[in-house]
């Protein structure tokens, strides 16, 4: 055992419950549950807690025999690799629908794989599961733990189970401890297929999300850890988001929460831009999620091996950039080929400065200084008969930097002095790479 913390796999064949059972173990729903089989695609981790062990949770995607086409094994390939790296796996199958085909090429895999195994039997609050419980002897587990992960039904009784195999494996309760703040999460968007999983694959230098030219095949939010240059990061791959107004009904609808749930828990979002297809109105309105938010951007244009001249066209894309990116001219733009692997490292190293920035904490003498400079250079103009004047700038918070002036009428300051003292800060400090947020405070009448 060459690690603490153990890995738990769920596998099965399509539908049988497996990501109802993984929110169900998490707490909260992270994978997308639905009635269309093979509906996860990708190996989803979150950590959870089992009785009071840490563990590593895995969702895998549906395993179909007998389907070899394009995407299907690409599924089976990483559902290969999820029990490979496992140290249990949580064997599932429908007992509403009895045993199919994929139960007994996925049971005969894992017979293989020698792996320590949970054999669950899932659904078993239907009446159609009484008639389908003694055939599920036939794939060689012994009887399966009955539950039904919908309705909470036997999962104590699987996590008293799964506690009793971990600690036979050896695997003991380990203190808690806190690595958020040591960690810098790094978000990864952009519209569907413009390479976010092949980018990560590319930092990770292995195949851990599925890369498809099929445009769509991330759905759910996929969390991966790397250390970099001793610094640890933790990479999320999203699914493709497209305008709001372009978002279907259902599945494609519940991949872009996932996306937009990924935004809020990220300090660093990377806005992936497709070289070749260039600067598109879903990416404006991807950056305006990111804005916002108030978190880290970083500007990525991804397939520069498609570049005939770089230089000149580098220069014609920043050029672009900045023109469809106005209200962004914060926001670093590298360039980087996961095909070629050139400059991916880059990410890394400037989501570490951006996040840096992101927790700089000003001087209130100086931000107080500065706030005189700035309002008598160019006074804010009247509105009505009333006049702004400003009293004090503090910062009030970080990650994102957070600035508040006190005034006597902030429903008087026009948006365009707004827009000037927001330039003036960062002129002074650039907060390169951040979003910053200012407000504007009224100051209370002293009580007589």
């Amino acid at each position: 055992m060459e690690h603490t913390i153990p890995i738990i796999a769920i596998v099965g064949r399509p539908n049988v419950g497996k990501s109802s059972l993984f929110n169900r173990l998490v707490g909260r729903r992270i994978a997308i549950e639905s009635e269309i089989a093979g509906t996860t695609r990708d190996r989803l981790y979150r950590q959870c807690e089992i009785n009071g062990l840490t563990t590593v949770l895995v969702d895998t995607g549906g395993l179909e025999y007998g389907k070899k086409e394009n995407i299907e094994a690409d599924i089976e390939t990483q559902v290969h690799l999820a029990v490979e790296e496992a140290d249990l796996i949580l064997f599932m199958v429908d007992a509403k629908a009895g045993l199919t085909v994929s139960d007994y090429g996925a049971a005969s895999m894992l017979r293989k794989s020698q792996k320590k195994i949970i054999f669950i039997a899932n659904k078993t609050d239907s009446g159609e599961a009484d008639a389908n419980l003694p055939e599920m002897g036939k794939l060689g587990f012994g009887e399966p733990l009955e539950i039904s992960a919908y309705h909470r039904e036997g999962i104590d009784n699987l996590l008293d189970e799964t506690e009793t195999k971990l600690k036979a494996m050896g695997f003991i309760k380990q203190p808690h401890e806190e690595t958020m703040s040591e960690s810098t999460s790094i978000c990864f968007l952009g519209k569907p297929n413009v390479g976010k999983s092949s980018l990560i694959n590319a930092l990770l230098g292995k195949t851990k999300v599925i890369v498809s030219a099929i445009p769509g095949t991330t759905r759910d939010a996929i969390d991966t850890e790397i250390t970099w240059k001793e610094k640890k990061f933790n990479l999320i791959d999203t699914a493709g988001l497209r305008r709001r107004g372009k978002i279907e009904r259902g599945l494609e609808k519940l991949s872009s929460f996932r996306s937009i749930e990924a935004i809020d828990r990220c300090d660093i979002a990377c806005l992936i831009i497709d070289y070749k297809e260039g600067i598109r109105k879903q990416d404006q309105h991807i950056a305006s999620y990111i804005l916002e938010a108030g978190k880290g951007l970083l500007i990525v244009v991804n397939k520069t091996d498609l570049m005939e001249n770089r230089a000149e066209d580098e220069t014609r894309t920043i050029n672009v950039l900045r023109r469809r990116f106005e209200f962004l001219p914060w926001a670093p733009a590298i360039f980087v080929s996961a095909l070629k692997k050139t400059n991916i490292e880059k990410i890394l190293d400037l989501s570490s400065q951006i996040h840096a920035e992101r927790f700089l904490q000003l001087d209130n003498d100086e931000l107080q200084g500065f706030m005189k400079e700035t309002t008598y250079k160019h006074l804010p103009p009247h509105v009505g008969n009333r006049l702004p004047r400003f009293f004090s700038l503090k910062q009030t918070g970080v990650n994102p930097p957070t600035f508040d002036y006190t005034v006597n009428y902030p429903m008087a300051i026009h948006f365009s002095y707004k827009r000037y003292l927001h330039n003036e800060l960062r002129a002074r400090w650039p907060f390169t790479g951040t979003a910053i947020k200012i407000n504007f405070k009224q100051k209370l009448r002293n009580k007589p």
